[in-house]
C-alpha cells in the first residue's frame, strides 16, 4: 500500500510555482512544501522502502521496490539539499549532473534515481 499523500496536490503545485518563480526568493515555507511534495510523488511513482530520500531538514521518505529497510543504516541512501532536489524533481537539472558536481550523495545498488527524474507531476504545465 502506497504511503498516504500528506500534501494537498493543488497546494504542492502552487509551491513548485513560487519556487519556479524565484528559487532563491521563494519563501521556506513554499519550499518546504514543494520538497514534501515531491518525495511523495516520488513514493507514489516508485513504491517500496529500498532507498532512503533524504533531503535534510524538509523531508526524507523510502522509496523505490527492493527489500525493505527496517533498523540501522540503510543500504540505498540517495542526500541532497533542498534546491538540488526541486531541480532534479522538476527537470531543471539531471542526476548526472548532480551528481558529477557533487551536489547529490548516493550509495546503494538502487540509489540511481534517473529512471525516475523529473517526476510529471512536478513539470510545469
Amino acid at each position: 500500500m502506497p504511503p498516504r499523500r500528506r500534501t494537498d496536490p493543488a497546494d504542492g503545485r502552487a509551491a513548485l510555482a513560487a519556487w519556479r518563480a524565484d528559487p532563491d526568493a521563494a519563501a521556506v515555507r513554499d519550499r518546504r512544501t514543494a520538497v514534501r511534495f515531491t518525495l511523495e510523488e516520488l513514493a507514489d511513482v516508485a513504491p517500496g522502502n529500498a532507498v532512503e530520500v533524504r533531503v535534510p531538514p524538509d523531508g526524507a521518505v523510502q522509496a523505490v521496490e527492493g527489500p525493505r529497510h527496517t533498523r540501522g543504516t540503510p543500504p540505498n541512501v540517495v542526500e541532497t539539499d533542498p534546491a538540488t532536489w526541486l531541480a532534479l524533481a522538476t527537470g531543471r537539472t539531471t542526476w548526472a549532473d548532480a551528481l558529477a558536481a557533487g551536489r547529490v550523495h548516493a550509495s546503494g545498488e538502487r540509489a540511481d534515481l534517473s529512471a525516475l527524474l523529473p517526476l510529471q507531476a512536478a513539470r510545469e504545465r
